[in-house]
């Protein structure tokens, strides 16, 4: 696709790679590039110095930071949100033609796709299902055949790889795993390709377990759990569509126009190995949803249990990184809602006493997840955050201790050393937001690691 001549507005540069590779991407085909973030230049830094160095030589790049400006919106050929700036936004309405990267990568992507979201899960099942469709394509040891797939498998999306840094390396025996979020398939509601065929069609559409999330964005949880549903909007028969068997995805499965295959109730258990590397019976919940799709996609279950067995987790997701004096240290810095935190607390049952580091800023859900998992733990320490404001009243009305709230990660570290045993496991599961503190939740667990493997 070129560019060549249009007037092209990115709105977000950031600091996690969407806006930064599609500036990228447009700039290195021939548009003339306008970058505009509410963030100054020297919290940009990073990311001008990365795009800088990608599009050396004649491209043209315009920066507007620290504001934005109407003009610019009114003037471009091609504005390009982020998924985090709400669609009524006055400037998105001044614009005559909204898109964004995702939008752009399936209007020109000739891979096979298949597509996740959820609450949560969605990075873990995307990830274990390029693990073993990297497998797949391996040649077989000692017999000199190659794999039972062509190409190369790619992963993508709200994991933060845009996939637009890898668009025009695709093949069309490649697959796509692209990971979705509620607001960039809110951005894809009702779009067509220029033949108007739906822009989103996975061949297969995975939908991990659904909880409350993001109701300080959405005025309720069917309108969060209606983004969600996009994802299947524009399969057909040839496709399929897996969930849980839970009440919402039984509703998904009702109404979606793909197949509907169902993996709760423990199936496809042929494909998933006894025991698995990352704890929990939520993880087992991802691994099967991912076997199902795979099976689906006709790979033999022989070989999926291979892969998913040798499944090691995602960093900030349950990832063990240290031990210290017989304790072990794991960080799931991307537990964001109060009931991923009570699901890592209750992967530890039985193993030891978990010493937990949680609290944050607020995102308007209900406590009571959080407060099951403090009951649950051994020892409670809180980072400061307008969660951990309201959660402290009723921690105190029932009794639960805890230690803090700490204002900085080096005087929460040093306090849960002071208290750790040989066997314990100290758990970074904040289950809130990581805003004030941290810049986002990977670099609240960057924080964690750094700090524990420097103190400890």
């Amino acid at each position: 696709m070129n560019f060549s001549g249009q007037r092209v507005l990115v709105m977000g540069l950031g600091l996690h790679g969407g806006g930064l590779e599609s500036a990228v991407y447009l700039a290195r085909h021939g548009a003339e590039l306008t970058v505009t973030d509410l963030r100054d230049e020297k919290k940009l830094a990073p990311s001008i110095e990365k795009l800088e160095a990608a599009v050396p030589g004649p491209a043209r790049i315009r920066y507007v930071l620290g504001k934005h400006d109407m003009a610019d919106f009114e003037r471009a050929d091609l504005v390009i949100k982020n998924p985090g700036v709400r669609p009524d936004s006055p400037y998105l309405r001044a614009a005559g033609h909204v898109e964004t990267d995702i939008s752009l990568f399936l209007a020109r992507s000739p891979a096979r796709l298949i597509a996740v979201t959820g609450t949560k899960g969605k990075s873990s099942t995307s990830s274990a299902l390029r693990q073993v469709l990297d497998l797949a394509r391996q040649p077989v040891p000692g017999a000199g055949t190659p794999g039972i797939l062509p190409g190369k498998a790619w992963l993508g999306g709200n994991i933060a790889v845009s996939p637009l840094s890898f668009l025009d390396r695709l093949e069309g025996g490649d697959d796509v795993v692209l990971e979705l979020s509620s607001w960039q398939l809110g951005d894809l509601r009702g779009r067509l390709k220029d033949d108007g065929s739906p822009l989103l069609k996975p061949r297969c559409a995975v939908i991990t377990a659904i909880m409350p999330d993001h109701l300080d964005w959405y005025d309720s949880m069917s309108a969060y759990v209606a983004d969600k549903r996009v994802i299947y909007g524009g399969q057909d028969r040839e496709d399929a569509t897996i969930a849980g068997g839970d009440s919402w995805g039984r509703s998904f499965l009702a109404e979606t126009p793909g197949r509907p295959l169902c993996y709760g109730d423990g199936g496809p258990a042929e494909a998933l190995p006894a025991r698995l590397l990352v704890p929990g019976p939520h993880q087992r919940q991802n691994l099967l949803a991912a076997a199902l799709a795979l099976l689906d996609l006709g790979l033999p279950a022989e070989l999926i249990r291979e892969g998913l067995g040798a499944f090691r987790g995602i960093p900030y997701r349950l990832e063990f990184f240290h031990e210290w004096r017989g304790a072990r240290f794991y960080d799931d810095s991307a537990a964001t809602i109060h009931e991923a935190a009570a699901a890592a607390v209750a992967a530890f049952e039985g193993t030891g006493r978990v010493l937990l580091l949680a609290g944050g800023s607020d995102k308007g859900l209900d406590l009571e997840p959080l407060i099951r998992a403090a009951e649950q733990a051994g020892e409670l320490f809180l980072l400061a955050g307008t969660a951990t404001e309201k959660l402290i009243g009723p921690l105190g009305e029932r009794g639960i201790p805890f230690r803090g709230p700490f204002q900085s990660m080096e005087t929460a570290v040093r306090a849960l050393l002071e208290q750790a045993r040989p066997a314990d496991i100290a758990l970074l599961s904040p289950g809130c937001a990581s805003f004030g503190m941290f810049l986002n939740e990977f670099d609240r667990g960057d924080q964690w690691k750094e700090t524990v493997k420097r103190l400890a």
